[in-house]
């Protein structure tokens, strides 16, 4: 159930977002239709189609972050039907230390994903930051990171969400009581972190 607080130091009422409230948004919308359930994980975020062994879809998210949740579910919504049929949808991973290669490479995958993510924070009214995912390597452009992600949001506001992605978000924003219309003037590239 969301929560509401106010905060006696500047007296303004501050939401709360439990990663249960993600879990049960997103299952009503996708369990029924698409076989898929959003999961608290451990450790590391995993996508596993369902198989003889496993029944349903499961997205786990790590250690019960809400932000972790959203990213995990921003890449199930951009991903096409042969995609979700494969173990974390067929990406590659590279742990923390990559080279700049990888990164680059890392990088360029993850725009729309941080694009869908925003947007899908912007509708439950919870911050966003974007993630270069690689803390113990050499600096990477996180400028021009930055701004291929906002170009990103750019362009879903202008065509549109996906049919799953714009389902997810209107069942955020009615929940977290955000405005429902998707419009570019709701994202800041100079306040993005």
């Amino acid at each position: 159930m969301m929560q509401l607080i106010e905060t006696e130091e500047l007296s303004r009422t501050v939401l709360l977002h439990n990663y249960e409230d993600l879990i049960s948004l997103f299952n009503e919308c996708f369990f029924s239709t698409h076989n898929t359930r959003l999961v608290k994980g451990d450790d590391e975020p995993l996508y596993l189609p369902a198989d003889e062994h496993r029944p349903h879809n499961e997205i786990f998210f790590a250690h019960g972050f809400f932000a972790s949740a959203l990213h995990e579910c921003a890449h199930w919504l951009i991903a096409g039907q042969k995609r979700r049929q494969l173990v974390d949808f067929g990406y590659w991973y590279e742990p923390d230390g990559r080279t700049s290669a990888q990164q680059a490479l890392f990088q360029s995958v993850e725009v729309k994903p941080q694009a869908m993510e925003w947007i899908l924070s912007e509708a439950a009214g919870s911050p966003f930051q974007v993630s270069i995912d690689n803390l113990n390597s050499s600096e990477s452009d996180t400028h021009a990171f930055k701004l291929a992600v906002y170009t990103q949001v750019k362009t879903y506001c202008e065509q549109g969400l996906p049919k799953r992605a714009a389902l997810f978000r209107a069942k955020l924003s009615h929940f977290y009581q955000t405005s429902p219309h998707l419009t570019l003037d709701n994202f800041n590239f100079q306040t993005l972190r």
